[in-house]
């Protein structure tokens, strides 16, 4: 009897498990049906016979050969226009995009440093991918393109300064600004210098301001805090101090960016900090930035610029889908084959076209150190006092710690 109860007991638990783990089995199912149906609704929307996308001028080329795989893939007809990025862009996409006459864009490219600006506006949308097209990017390339936890555009470049040097003035890359300072003083003779960098300028100056310690707005959490700036804090004064520290030696040259090129080109000028590439001669090197006196690195700005779709698209689904066949791993490498641009894919690491070229390896390197440019509103805020007080510092007409104070002052002033 006893064991005959055993089995029944048995019999019931097993078919109770059955039943459960169908159940849940069931539930997953469901929830994948689901996912699917929405992709597949998405993906139901109805093919546009063209979309128009807005690139940067002077880059048509790089974008010729990608529409026209798009095309080929898709069938779907890209219309191509080249417009200046930073300025003309932006007010063509306010004035045609509300219009809806058929010339408003689909595609736009904009440097990340207005995406809270052209959200805010409603110029641009979200970009709804699946997380395995974000992972593709490094992560920086991705916040920067992000306002407010939503994606609004996928990134095609990233750039940063790096140290640039003339190989028969230095015949290599120091690996410590404290090595710099020494070489510079050596070489400082009539129109030579050994060194230059725009740090009169906020832009530059952060990279010795950061890596001291220094910061724009504090992270909380992956948000931006504009109410709490780090840019009069100890580490920033030290920053600020060391960088005075250059020019009250009078290492670092006058003039303005033609002049300052001229002289590196002319041999007059061994270094320069720079996010441009002077010149291809055999006599440049180009490294990742020295090392800080405090043994950190200089933690220099990124820019970022990305595809996004705008606001007054009628077809998002494909838009997007164009934005993703950009910014792929295959394009990415063909765009930098014909601009040079330094594609944010993480599968430039092991890209041996990126590891052989000198300029390529050593902005990749940098970047590792570097931080966007905040791209929330509160930013635009920041520039012009930060500025002054750079530019106070390098004529040294004021002390560093009272410049900083004053400019964070102007900073939540003006809030």
């Amino acid at each position: 009897m006893k064991k005959l109860i055993f089995h029944l007991f048995m019999s019931m638990f097993l078919i109770l498990s059955v039943s459960a783990c169908g159940t849940s089995s069931n539930l997953e199912n469901e929830v994948v049906k689901e996912k699917k149906k929405k992709e597949d609704e998405a993906s139901n929307e109805a093919k546009p016979e063209k979309l128009i996308i807005w690139e940067e001028k002077g880059k048509a080329e790089a974008l010729k050969p990608v529409i026209e795989a798009f095309e080929k893939e898709y069938g779907i007809k890209v219309e191509h226009k080249e417009l200046e990025i930073a300025t003309e862009m932006y007010e063509r996409l306010r004035s045609d995009g509300p219009i809806g006459n058929g010339k408003a864009p689909d595609v736009v490219t904009f440097s990340h440093e207005k995406v809270g600006q052209i959200v805010k506006e409603g110029l641009i949308q979200e970009v709804k991918v699946k997380d395995e097209v974000l992972n593709a990017f490094i992560e920086p390339s991705i916040s920067g393109e992000m306002y407010q936890d939503k994606v609004f555009g996928l990134p095609k470049s990233v750039n940063t300064s790096v140290f640039i040097y003339n190989k028969k003035l230095m015949a290599k890359a120091p690996e410590t600004m404290d090595d710099l300072y020494k070489m510079a003083k050596e070489l400082r003779k009539g129109n030579v210098h050994g060194y230059y960098a725009k740090w009169n300028d906020f832009h530059d100056s952060y990279g010795v301001i950061a890596g001291m310690g220094g910061y724009i707005f504090k992270d909380k959490n992956g948000k931006l805090d504009p109410s709490h700036i780090g840019l009069n804090n100890k580490g920033a004064t030290k920053g600020a101090a060391y960088i005075q520290k250059w020019y009250k030696a009078g290492l670092i040259p006058k003039g303005d960016k033609a002049a300052i090129e001229k002289l590196f080109i002319q041999g007059n000028l061994a270094s320069i900090m720079s996010g441009d590439s002077l010149t291809e001669e055999k006599d440049t090197g180009i490294a990742p930035m020295p090392e800080l006196p405090n043994g950190q690195p200089m933690k220099t700005l990124m820019e970022i610029k990305g595809w996004h779709v705008t606001a007054f698209t009628k077809h998002p689904y494909w838009s997007t889908k164009l934005v993703e066949y950009l910014t792929n791993d295959d394009n990415a490498m063909q765009r930098y084959d014909l601009t040079g641009e330094i594609p944010p894919n993480k599968s430039i690491k092991h890209n041996a076209e990126i590891n052989e070229n000198e300029r390529a390896q050593a902005i990749s390197i940098q970047l590792q150190y570097a931080e966007p440019v905040p791209n929330i509103p509160e930013m635009n805020r920041v520039w012009g006092p930060m500025n002054a007080a750079m530019d106070e510092i390098s004529t040294q007409k004021a002390n560093p710690k009272r410049a900083l104070d004053k400019a964070v002052k102007t900073i939540k002033k003006e809030r």
